[in-house]
């Protein structure tokens, strides 16, 4: 059971992966998850998670179908590098109508980047070969976003209202680029809204039976998440964990409103018999 922040306006995210890696199980996609938790912490709203394959049509069309949902953000994971199936700014040229250019912003970057790892023996040559320059092939009009850990910058552009950001997929990389390069960005158009988070651990109780007790607080508090997650049954006793998340223009406005709803949750299940666990 669940309801959405309706009545609150979010900056709204679209997160797309690129990689057949992903598709075919052999790499988890941590990526997503990472960026999800970031991004909701900061109070971004993320709609859509996509993953599709090292096609240039795919990630074409994954691009353009966001883009048509008039997204705030795009950002993307993976297929930044030097070889014949890194394919993302390809497809993100593609999907804006854009020429592939050398970013020379870019290309500076990775000269000074593939001096530094000849020096460490990382690289036999700091030569810039046709494949290492691939990495600063930017759609018209895009920037580069700083790598402090790999290779391939990451790239940033806006096309109308949206922005599109794109991030290596290896995920050290990613992580140093988003918190140093892209977040600063991103918290300059995030609409400023409180989030408070509680969890309340259930005994004795079935989902099915507390459902219709709590669900008119979806509809009486505005800025109000209510989740239960069913858990594994033991020794014959049903379990179940219920997530509250208020949303607010104002943070004290917030902590309030989800210490009523949770205590409120917690009578509701003292009076059903059900138990409260302490976890």
């Amino acid at each position: 059971m669940w309801a959405r922040y309706s009545e609150f306006k979010q900056t709204v995210f679209e997160l797309i992966t690129v990689g057949y890696e992903i598709l075919d199980g052999r790499i988890l996609n941590t990526n997503s998850k990472w960026l999800a938790e970031k991004i909701t912490a900061m109070g971004g709203k993320i709609i859509r998670m996509v993953t599709v394959g090292d096609s240039l049509k795919d990630i074409s069309s994954s691009i353009r179908e966001a883009l048509r949902r008039r997204v705030d953000w795009i950002i993307t994971s993976g297929g930044l590098g030097p070889t014949y199936d890194d394919l993302t700014l390809q497809g993100v040229a593609k999907a804006l109508n854009r020429r592939l250019v050398l970013n020379r912003v870019a290309y500076e970057m990775l000269k000074e980047r593939y001096k530094i790892l000849a020096e460490q023996g990382v690289v036999d040559s700091p030569e810039l070969t046709p494949a290492r320059i691939k990495m600063a092939m930017f759609p018209k009009g895009a920037k580069p976003l700083r790598n402090r850990v790999g290779s391939a910058p990451g790239v940033i552009i806006k096309h109308g209202k949206t922005w599109i950001a794109c991030l290596p997929g290896v995920p050290a990389e990613l992580y140093s680029i988003f918190e140093e390069e892209l977040q600063p960005l991103i918290l300059k158009t995030i609409k400023k809204i409180y989030r408070v988070d509680r969890t309340i651990h259930v005994r004795k109780i079935a989902e099915s039976s507390i459902a219709p007790k709590i669900e008119y607080l979806i509809r009486k508090y505005p800025g109000l998440y209510l989740k239960t997650h069913p858990k594994t049954i033991e020794a014959g006793v049903s379990r179940i964990e219920i997530q509250v998340s208020v949303m607010s223009n104002k943070e004290d406005e917030a902590v309030e409103k989800a210490d009523e709803i949770e205590n409120m949750i917690k009578n509701i299940v003292i009076e059903m018999g059900g138990e409260i666990e302490t976890v």
